[in-house]
């Protein structure tokens, strides 16, 4: 079962920036396409980003394009999301998940297509 475990969390002013971080154990990290989602209180969880397997290809929710940045080292088993240009309604548990694919034209993005999924860390923006 794949572990995965989210850092970088924390309160933020609107306009700032984090970078939440991800890393995962107990797999074989290249062969996962890696996703984010977020969930903010009362509402459903929600897709943010997602990259693939080797990093070459990437996909976005329409809400973070251009303020948000999905990336991936496959020596550290780290992905990583840049979020600049933070606003209070991004304020959520962000959520890792991974999905064994099997090409890397694979760049799931629906809840369902993941099979596991981290903890979550808060990520607060004031304004």
């Amino acid at each position: 079962q794949v572990q995965l475990v989210e850092s970088g969390g924390g309160l933020v002013q609107a306009g700032g920036s984090l970078r939440l971080s991800c890393a995962a154990s107990r797999c074989t990290f290249s062969n996962y396409a890696m996703g984010w989602f977020r969930q903010a209180p009362g509402k459903v969880r929600e897709f943010v980003a997602a990259i693939s397997r080797s990093g070459d290809s990437t996909f976005y929710a329409d809400s973070v394009k251009g303020r948000i940045t999905v990336s991936r080292d496959n020596a550290k088993n780290t992905v990583y999301l840049q979020m600049n240009s933070l606003r209070p309604e991004d304020t959520a548990v962000y959520v890792c998940a991974a999905d064994r694919v099997y090409s890397d034209s694979e760049v799931p993005i629906r809840r369902v297509q993941y099979d596991s999924w981290g903890q979550g860390t808060q990520v607060t923006v004031s304004s």
